[in-house]
């Protein structure tokens, strides 16, 4: 598969801008989603074939931040999008994840509940 990051709720033009330019040399695909694609579950977003996609359609408010979900990244190509995202200036950008065999069927606001769950204890 070929690595892509999914993005959800995008930052404004000018942060997202900065986060292209920041992938664009690592060639680590940056695949936006739109709100009404948010129903659909991470591993069909991410572009994985034996996944089933949902037939629901999202009507939901926005998420309440910028999430990132990492897709097919090595650990080593991972630390260096990260790195990229950190120095590009757009963030910070709390909430982030990788796409593992528990989250591929979960939808992006149950992502994004699990992670805001997660950095909250860690921050207590």
């Amino acid at each position: 598969m070929k690595e892509t990051i999914l993005l959800f709720n995008a930052p404004a033009k000018e942060d997202l801008l900065k986060i292209e330019m920041a992938l664009f040399p690592l060639h680590i695909r940056l695949k936006k989603i739109s709100r009404e694609d948010y129903s659909q579950p991470l591993s069909v977003l991410a572009g994985m074939k034996d996944m089933e996609p949902s037939e629901a359609r999202y009507d939901g408010p926005e998420l309440p931040g910028t999430m990132f979900v990492f897709c097919f990244l090595s650990d080593s190509r991972l630390n260096q999008a990260l790195a990229a995202l950190r120095k590009c200036g757009a963030g910070p950008f709390p909430y982030k994840a990788i796409l593992t065999p528990t989250n591929s069927t979960w939808t992006a606001p149950d992502c994004f509940d699990e992670i805001r769950r997660e950095h909250e204890a860690l921050h207590k």
